[in-house]
């Protein structure tokens, strides 16, 4: 694919039932915990993204062998001290926080230092949210500005279960916890601000020695030592980030209908659904199931008449973190201003985010006001774009280039649009399916660089 792709005209309305690629925080929290575990792990509709291959990458690195046949993909643990620690390891999370930040819970035993690297982006983020806690299980960690990677991590024979207070509701930062206490002998106690929960789900499937009391503002987890892990089969669902771009392209597209088949509805994810409803889309629930501890439903959304402009309630932050910059599209054609506060770790993950979603308000001629940690959206029922607008230097953060994917379509201009390739970190088949949404006739070529 060239280096940026064009998009000329909005797209028509459509009534479509589509898949969306597989959860990626299961795909990379699946690998790791089947890295651990004793025996053979299938996974069926893994995401075959570059954050999940990273983290292939980085267990075969530890001496985990894998397989990739057709449909499932295997991976052979060794149980929980099966790692093959050597000499001059560097271990390369590229784009991924999520590998970035769990692994290193892993790793605290290690005998020899370990280096972690990332690219670009990834560098630029804040690794010491991690080091504090874990350097206080007793492994030693070395930052680049004593905050960023590339790090190098050494791990402790006399690890200490600990006990940390989790305030800003990262689910990363929670599961490095849990997986650095696994490998302690007493309980680790973690008070966590409420956040994604998919690491305490699995834990609870594979009967983990992990306890969860559930509080009005916070979770108290207890994890101790882990001595074996059974191996763990997987169908993974469809990721309710990915499936947000369509969830909002639809409604913004009049007289328009989608179902997005069996996507994960975990209470801790679907807070951009909570929020689409408070605009006026209308969402339904089909096929409710329960896989593995997780919630599992296809979605059909209806586009609305009218948008309602929301002041977005501070408790869904958390549970829509990743959702938010293509939620501000909602906002941009609401009736009324719509508010968004403490949004301050929109900015600590692949580019600003929230930076990033004010200027692209701003060349599409959204009035906004941005603050470090808010955005006020002054919507426009009416807003149509007849301008060229070029959205590029942006880190190569997926979700900034599927947003302004999502702008282009829902109302128009001439759209040049940087990095298609970014998508490859968390949604390969994004582009393939906004041609799927286009036409009816199949026959049609792929998006290729032009819409």
């Amino acid at each position: 694919m060239s280096g940026s792709i064009t998009i000329k005209k909005k797209i028509p309305s459509f009534k479509k039932t589509i898949n969306v690629s597989g959860d990626k925080s299961i795909s990379i929290r699946w690998v790791l915990l089947s890295s651990l575990a004793k025996g053979v792990s299938t996974a069926k509709n893994l995401l075959l993204s570059e954050d999940v291959f990273a983290a292939i990458h980085a267990i075969k690195k530890l001496g985990i062998k894998t397989k990739f046949n057709k449909d499932k993909f295997q991976i052979f643990g060794e149980g929980m001290n099966g790692y093959k620690y050597k000499k001059n390891l560097t271990i390369n999370a590229q784009n991924s926080g999520t590998l970035g930040r769990l692994i290193c819970g892993l790793l605290i035993n290690t005998p020899y230092p370990i280096k972690l690297i990332g690219d670009k982006s990834l560098s630029k983020r804040d690794f010491k949210r991690i080091s504090d806690p874990l350097t206080k299980f007793g492994a030693k960690f070395n930052l680049k500005n004593n905050k960023n990677l590339p790090l190098t991590i050494l791990g402790s024979k006399k690890l200490t279960s600990i006990k940390f207070n989790e305030k800003k509701g990262s689910a990363q930062i929670k599961s490095a916890i849990i997986f650095a206490g696994m490998r302690t002998n007493d309980y680790t106690v973690i008070k966590a601000k409420k956040s994604r929960n998919h690491t305490e789900l699995m834990c609870k499937h594979l009967n983990l020695p992990l306890k969860v009391n559930n509080k009005k503002n916070y979770d108290e987890i207890f994890i101790k030592k882990v001595n074996k892990i059974k191996n763990l089969n997987y169908n993974i669902p469809s990721d309710i980030s990915s499936g947000a771009f369509f969830m909002v392209l639809t409604a913004l597209s009049k007289n328009s209908q989608l179902i997005i088949k069996n996507v994960n509805i975990n209470p801790s994810r679907i807070g951009v659904i909570t929020i689409l409803k408070k605009m006026g889309v209308k969402i339904i629930f089909q096929n409710k199931k329960n896989y593995k501890g997780e919630k599992i439903a296809d979605i059909k959304i209806i586009s609305p008449k009218k948008i309602r402009s929301i002041s977005c309630p501070v408790k869904l932050n958390a549970s829509a973190i990743d959702e938010f910059l293509v939620i501000f599209l909602l906002a941009a054609k609401a009736n009324g201003v719509s508010n968004f506060k403490n949004l301050e770790e929109l900015n600590k993950k692949e580019s600003p985010r929230l930076v990033w979603g004010s200027k692209i308000l701003n060349k599409m001629g959204v009035k906004n006001i941005t603050t470090e940690n808010s955005i006020k959206i002054f919507g426009n029922p009416d807003l149509k774009i007849n301008k060229k607008i070029i959205i590029k230097n942006f880190l190569k953060d997926h979700r900034v280039f599927m947003t302004s994917v999502i702008a282009a379509l829902a109302f128009g201009g001439h759209w040049k649009i940087f990095s298609p390739n970014s998508i490859k970190t968390s949604f390969p088949t994004f582009l393939k399916i906004i041609n799927e949404l286009k036409n009816n006739d199949k026959k049609k070529k792929y998006f290729k660089n032009k819409y």
